[in-house]
């Protein structure tokens, strides 16, 4: 008989190792969503790599971590002018692909696939056959020249990986090409659109609809859109496939994100709000 995953939710990816002015902080989608996914319930497992130097704090959530120890951790510096980033990226730790999953993970019936620097093998699309798989392709959409400075790329395999995926979550900063919509719109069975503060646009067949998002006072909105889309992917499979559902209950999760500075205040407050 298989056995069945000691876990709920599954996210695969690196950590960042982010470099601010402040000092260093822990990024990464891995981080948002998985430290969401735990404080809405989700018995919650990471994936990941990074070196040994590095300890990621993700505040309150109960997350198992299962790290490839590395040479050296993901790490970006993000610098913003006038509303535009410029992102470079210093180092990457190691490719994660379906060997390192570890036995009875695979059961695992929630999936986020969520690469920052393509540290992701794409074919693990193909590795949970009984899991709703979801994508958020951020990092493999990007490429970095010899300085590390951070540029949209093509992705090659995404209309061979995103029909697989039950739920794509892009953002428009994603969408470096506005050319590239139609097309993923044509390969994902169901994608979701983030738009920030307005809320998100979901595209499902030929059907498109916009869902606005609560207004509410706003103090970073760094990891807003990972934050959406573990809540997106828990509310689907909880609600066996109803994405006007799931978007909503996102949008809320997300927007009560922004109001905190940091990572972890943020998981302390969404776990606040779930036990009140």
């Amino acid at each position: 008989m298989p056995r069945m995953s000691p876990f709920d939710y599954l996210a695969i990816g690196h950590f960042a190792r982010d470099l601010t002015p402040s000092g260093v902080v822990t990024g990464g989608t891995v981080a948002y969503a998985g430290a969401t996914a735990a404080v809405l319930g989700c018995r919650t497992a990471i994936l990941t790599s990074y070196a040994p130097d590095f300890t990621p704090d993700i505040g309150p959530a109960e997350v198992t971590i299962e790290c490839l120890p590395a040479s050296e951790t993901t790490t970006f510096t993000n610098i913003y002018r006038q509303g535009a980033r410029t992102q470079f990226i210093h180092g990457r730790a190691r490719h994660l692909a379906a060997e390192h999953v570890p036995p009875g993970w695979a059961r695992t019936p929630v999936v986020h696939l969520a690469p920052i620097a393509g540290e992701v093998d794409p074919l693990l699309v193909t590795y949970f056959a009984n899991s709703l798989v979801g994508l958020t392709p951020q990092g493999w959409l990007r490429k970095w020249d010899a300085q590390g400075r951070v540029h949209p790329s093509d992705w090659n395999e995404a209309r061979d990986v995103m029909p697989l995926a039950a739920a794509v979550v892009l953002s428009d900063e994603d969408l470096a090409d506005r050319d590239w919509l139609p097309q993923f719109r044509k390969w994902a069975r169901l994608l979701v659109l983030t738009h920030g503060a307005a809320g998100c646009t979901i595209f499902m067949g030929d059907e498109s609809r916009l869902v606005p998002a609560p207004e509410v006072p706003e103090l970073n909105p760094t990891g807003a859109g990972d934050v959406f889309a573990a809540a997106f992917f828990v509310r689907l499979f909880q609600t066996k496939g109803n994405p006007w559902e799931a978007a909503q209950f996102a949008n809320s999760i997300a927007a009560q994100s922004v109001s905190e500075l940091d990572l972890p205040s943020k998981i302390r407050r969404l776990a606040q709000i779930r036990q009140e």
